[in-house]
C-alpha cells in the first residue's frame, strides 16, 4: 500500500526534476496509466460525481429524521373588528332593539351598538418540528438514491476503463510511429551512403552523372516520409500527454518498443476470458432495470397512507400603542398526528404505475438486444486478435528473408554482381517488410485493448493507489 501511494507522487516528482534538469524522463505503459488515472479531469469528475450522488441520498435520508424549524410573526392591526351581539333583555348591547341607537353603549362604540375589538400589535414567536411517522413512498426513495449511487460509481468506472483505452491506443501509436521512424531513417541513411559512395567514385572517374542523379533522387523521396514520420511522433507525444493530465511542454521517452509483445503475444492469446459480464453499459443496463423496478416500487407506495406528528412550542403577545413596549409574552404548545389517506386523484396515480411498467418492459428488450450485441462484438475481436497473431507471424518471417535477401544483394553490389536498382529493389523491399511487421504488432496491440474495452476487465485498481 506504501508503494502505491508513493508511485504518483515519484512520477509527478520526475516530471518535476525532469523539467527543471532539461532531461526527458523515461515512462513505461504502466506509469502512463498511472498517472492519467491520478490526473485526469474526466476521471476526478467521473469520482465528484460519486460524492455528489451520495450527498443527495443523504438528502433524503435527512427527510426521515425531525424536521425542526424556528418561525417569529409580527402584526398590526389597522382597522379593529367589530362585534356585534343580540341578546334577549340587553337591548342596549344588540343592533335590533327599538332603543338601540340610544343606548351610552352604542353611544360610545361609535353608535351602531357594536363592540371593538383585538390589539393594535400581536406577535408570535416559537419552534415548531415535524417527524413522518409512516412514509412508504419515502422509503422506498431511499433505494432509488442507492442504486442512483451504484449507477454513479459504475460510470466512473467505465470513464476510467475507456481512459485507460484511450492511453494505451495513444502509448501504442507513439511506439508505432517511432518504430517507423528508425525504419524510415535506416532507409535514408542507406540511400546516403549509396549516394555519398557514387559521389566519390564520380570525383575519381568511376561512376557517372547519371549514377550520382539517381542515387540523390532515391535519398530525397525519403526525405518527406522522414518528415511525416516526426510529425506522427509529436502529434503521438501531445495526444498521450492530454490524455494524461499533463503539460504539452513535458519531455519524456517511453520505455518500451513493439517488437517486446511479440514475446508475450501467445500467452496472451491463450488466456483470453471470453466472459463479457464485467462489461460496463451491461452493468448500467441491470442497474437502470432494478431503478425501474424501485420506481414501480415507489409509486406503488404512493396508494398507502402516511402518517406524521408534528409538535409546537410558542410566545404570543398583544399589546396597545407602540410596537416596542408593553409586552406581554404567553407561552402554548401543542402536538398532533396528521393521517393522510390517497382516495382519488384522477388517475394519475395509475398512469404513473402504468409508465412505469413500460418502461420496465422496454429496458428488458434492450438488455436482450445488448447482450446480443456485445457477444457478437467479443466474437470478432477475439477473431481479429489471431488473425493479427498470424499476420504477426508472417510479417516476423518476411523480415527474416528480406533482411538475408538485402544480405545477398549488399554483398553482390559490393563485388560488382548486382546493379544499384537491385540494390535498392532489396532496401525498399525490407523497409516496407519492416513497416509492415510493426504495423501488424501495433494492430494487434490495438484489438486487445479494444477487447479488454469490451469485456471490461482491465485491472484499474493495480493503476490506482490505495486510498
Amino acid at each position: 500500500m506504501r508503494l502505491k501511494l508513493t508511485i504518483p507522487a515519484l512520477l509527478a516528482s520526475s516530471f518535476i526534476m525532469a523539467q527543471q534538469a532539461d532531461s526527458p524522463v523515461s515512462l513505461s505503459l504502466d506509469d502512463c496509466l498511472r498517472v492519467a488515472l491520478s490526473d485526469n479531469p474526466t476521471v476526478r469528475v467521473a469520482d465528484m460525481e460519486i460524492s455528489r450522488t451520495d450527498y443527495s441520498k443523504i438528502e433524503t435520508i435527512s427527510q426521515l429524521l425531525p424536521q425542526v424549524s424556528f418561525a417569529g410573526t409580527y402584526s398590526r392591526t389597522l382597522a379593529k373588528q367589530v362585534m356585534y351581539m343580540n341578546m334577549d333583555g340587553f337591548g342596549g348591547m344588540g343592533g335590533d332593539g327599538e332603543d338601540a341607537g340610544d343606548s351610552p353603549t352604542s353611544r360610545a362604540s361609535g353608535g351602531g351598538g357594536g363592540i371593538k375589538v383585538g390589539l393594535d400589535n400581536s406577535y408570535q414567536v416559537g419552534f415548531s418540528a415535524s417527524l413522518p411517522l409512516i412514509a412508504p413512498q419515502l422509503w422506498a426513495s431511499l433505494k432509488l438514491s442507492d442504486n442512483q449511487i451504484l449507477q454513479a460509481v459504475e460510470k466512473a468506472r467505465e470513464s476510467k476503463l475507456e481512459l485507460v483505452n484511450q492511453v494505451k491506443n495513444a502509448y501504442y501509436t507513439l511506439l508505432l510511429a517511432e518504430d517507423s521512424k528508425k525504419v524510415i531513417q535506416e532507409s535514408y541513411d542507406m540511400a546516403a551512403l549509396t549516394h555519398e559512395i557514387y559521389t566519390k567514385q564520380h570525383a575519381a572517374g568511376a561512376a557517372s552523372d547519371y549514377d550520382v542523379l539517381r542515387t540523390s533522387v532515391a535519398m530525397k523521396n525519403v526525405e518527406p516520409d522522414l518528415m511525416q514520420a516526426d510529425i506522427a511522433i509529436k502529434q503521438a507525444r501531445l495526444q498521450l500527454l492530454l490524455l494524461m493530465g499533463a503539460d504539452a511542454t513535458t519531455r519524456f521517452n517511453v520505455a518500451d518498443n513493439l517488437r517486446n509483445y511479440e514475446k508475450t503475444m501467445y500467452n496472451d492469446v491463450l488466456a483470453i476470458d471470453p466472459d463479457y459480464s464485467s462489461n460496463s453499459s451491461l452493468v448500467l443496463n441491470r442497474l437502470q432495470s432494478e431503478q425501474l423496478d424501485q420506481a414501480l416500487k415507489a409509486e406503488r407506495a404512493s396508494l398507502y397512507p402516511t402518517l406524521s406528528a408534528s409538535f409546537n412550542y410558542m410566545w404570543s403577545s398583544m399589546s396597545n400603542g407602540t410596537p416596542f413596549k408593553n409586552f406581554r409574552w404567553t407561552p402554548f404548545s401543542s402536538a398532533g398526528l396528521t393521517l393522510n389517506v390517497p382516495i382519488f386523484t384522477g388517475g394519475s396515480r395509475y398512469s404513473r404505475i402504468k409508465q412505469a411498467k413500460i418502461q420496465k418492459e422496454q429496458m428488458g428488450w434492450q438488455r436482450e438486444n445488448l447482450e446480443r450485441s456485445v457477444a457478437m462484438q467479443v466474437d470478432l475481436a477475439i477473431d481479429n486478435i489471431k488473425v493479427n497473431v498470424e499476420q504477426i507471424a508472417s510479417c516476423s518471417e518476411s523480415v527474416g528473408q528480406a533482411e538475408r535477401a538485402h544480405d545477398i544483394m549488399e554483398k553482390s553490389f559490393g563485388i560488382g554482381a548486382a546493379s544499384y536498382l537491385d540494390l535498392r529493389d532489396s532496401e525498399l523491399a525490407l523497409t516496407q517488410s519492416r513497416l509492415a511487421y510493426y504495423q501488424a504488432i501495433y494492430n494487434y496491440l490495438v484489438a486487445g485493448a479494444d477487447l479488454e474495452l469490451l469485456l471490461g476487465n482491465a485491472p484499474i485498481e493495480n493503476y490506482i493507489p490505495a486510498k
